[in-house]
């Protein structure tokens, strides 16, 4: 019994050791063959923005640079959704980006805007909770009806009614943030499905942002 315990304990010392989970996953970022184009000088100065500002070029750009416009059309709208000055804070559109990724369960967005989520808001455990079940969250009831019709809006659209918007009238959103409220949640519902389509691979630096 002695030598049989001796010598699996010299197998198991002795085993290969296990890649890292996120292996790979800045190099291959997404399961398509699509070879990348010349960046338009637009999109190259983008591009080093991005190297600029957060010291690496996120993988959904890369994952797009195999075709100009669709590139040039999905940073124009991301920037207009996600940073353009509206009656929602960064924060809380980074919110519904994340909550609607819980519900579709996708892999890049919850990672890259978790960290999002953990780094605007300063608590980590936020970030955590977005991802994995946002009911869960201690939220401020504005946040709770904005996030309950985001996750409506995705799983059930056509169960919307004027109760869910008059909802959001109530904890103190105008039209135009309704508006805006819809507008991520419809792109981030887009890019979920893009991204799970493509096995879309998150940079690994996102894992270990705002901890």
């Amino acid at each position: 019994m002695a030598k049989h315990s001796s010598k699996a304990a010299s197998n198991h010392r002795a085993a290969k050791p296990r890649a890292r989970a996120t292996e790979g996953d800045d190099t291959a970022v997404i399961a398509l063959e699509l070879p990348a184009e010349k960046l338009s000088p637009d999109m190259a100065a983008y591009f080093a923005k991005c190297e600029e500002k957060l010291g690496f070029v996120p993988n959904v750009l890369k994952a797009y640079a195999f075709d100009m416009a669709k590139l040039s059309a999905f940073v124009a709208m991301y920037n207009d959704l996600m940073l353009a000055p509206s009656g929602l804070s960064k924060l809380e559109r980074e919110m519904i980006a994340v909550a609607v990724s819980a519900h579709n369960r996708c892999y890049y967005c919850l990672v890259a805007h978790g960290a999002a989520v953990r780094t605007l808001s300063g608590d980590p455990a936020l970030g955590e909770l977005m991802a994995m079940n946002y009911r869960a969250a201690r939220l401020s009831p504005r946040e709770r009806a904005m996030l309950d019709f985001a996750v409506k809006l995705s799983a059930e659209p056509w169960r919307v009614e004027d109760e869910d918007r008059a909802a959001l009238r109530h904890a103190g959103f105008t039209d135009r943030d309704i508006w805006d409220i819809a507008a991520v949640a419809g792109f981030f519902n887009m890019s979920n499905r893009i991204a799970s389509a493509t096995d879309m691979r998150p940079n690994s630096v996102y894992h270990g942002q705002a901890r």
